[in-house]
């Protein structure tokens, strides 16, 4: 309780002293205050900007920003998840309560780092926003870095797997869905979102919204032309949906929709892994190994920033090898 109260007090100075007088500040408040007992009067008590209404004004923030709605999806929970189970309010939040929470949260849900490290960062950026705001003093994510993940090679398709895959199909609309991710790199969120009318046949060309309603033209090779249009002539329905369910009254397919067919196929199959993303990787992945500049490959998958596409392409080991018996060996 009292530390509480110290850090209340520092909290509404926080705009009238400089750093040097808060740290001052607190020296006095705590020799002051360190022989006396806080006790809180529960009839007098002011609740100010409580943790529910700052989560609400960060994620109004987050939308105005023009974050997707998964993603403030994803920011509300993890938020308002930690606040549940720490059990204080945000002004009183320190560090160590926050490494407690990560390190509890990975021991008993058992989750890889990455998810651990991905808790972090929306934590950091609660936390950094509500100091920008100046509803708290100093973000206390700030002393809690980076988590440290192992380096993975995530898997691509060989072609072998994705003959196979369209040899397997059998509705057109599957066969469609997996020529267009597997030709146009695009987010499955992207792919759902497409209607008939987007498609451009003559150029083999569509306008996807990515991220951030952000739009940008793909491209699909003549096997996906004639696939989608073979498909969409197949439909008696009216949706201007591109991809719809197969079930009356064939609503627009939803991204668990494909996820969940495409993952029986794998198992079908016997095909390790199989889901929208895997595609959007393998296509980098070729991009580059063909010698697309990366430039290009970026703009292609819509990502802001270089480094993003050069997670998601792998390097060909065999042309590693190569390019070291023409150059050094």
């Amino acid at each position: 309780m009292k530390d509480n109260l110290i850090t209340d007090i520092e909290q509404n100075m926080a705009l009238i002293l400089d750093n040097c007088q808060m740290e001052q500040l607190h020296k006095v408040l705590k020799h002051s205050l360190f022989n006396y007992t806080v006790i809180e009067d529960s009839q007098n008590v002011m609740q100010v900007d409580s943790e529910i209404d700052l989560t609400k004004l960060f994620i109004s923030a987050k939308r105005v920003e023009g974050c997707s709605e998964r993603s403030i999806k994803y920011y509300k929970s993890t938020i308002e998840n930690m606040l549940k189970i720490v059990g204080k309010t945000v002004k009183h939040l320190t560090t160590d309560d926050l490494r407690n929470y990560l390190a509890d949260y990975h021991k008993k849900s058992k989750c890889s780092k990455v998810t651990i490290d991905n808790i972090r960062r929306i934590l950091s950026s609660f936390f950094s926003w509500l100091e920008d705001e100046d509803y708290i003093l100093k973000s206390p994510v700030r002393r809690i870095h980076k988590v440290k993940t192992g380096k993975t090679v995530k898997e691509t398709y060989s072609d072998e797997n994705l003959e196979i895959m369209r040899d397997s199909c059998n509705e057109l609309r599957d066969l469609a869905i997996i020529d267009l991710l597997a030709s146009t790199g695009i987010r499955v969120g992207e792919l759902v979102k497409l209607n008939k009318e987007d498609i451009n046949y003559n150029e083999r060309e569509c306008i996807v919204f990515g991220k951030g309603d952000k739009e940008r033209e793909v491209y699909f090779d003549a096997r996906t032309k004639i696939h989608l249009q073979n498909y969409i002539n197949s439909r008696t329905d009216e949706n201007p949906a591109l991809f719809v369910t197969l079930l009356k009254p064939h609503n627009r397919l939803q991204i668990s929709g494909v996820e969940i067919r495409l993952r029986e196929l794998g198992e079908k199959l016997n095909i390790i892994k199989v889901h929208p993303h895997k595609f959007r990787r393998t296509l980098a992945t070729r991009a580059i190994d063909k010698g697309m500049p990366i430039e290009q490959v970026q703009q292609l998958l819509g990502h802001q920033k270089i480094d993003t596409t050069l997670q998601y392409a792998i390097v060909n080991q065999k042309n590693v090898k190569n390019s070291h018996r023409k150059y050094i060996g």
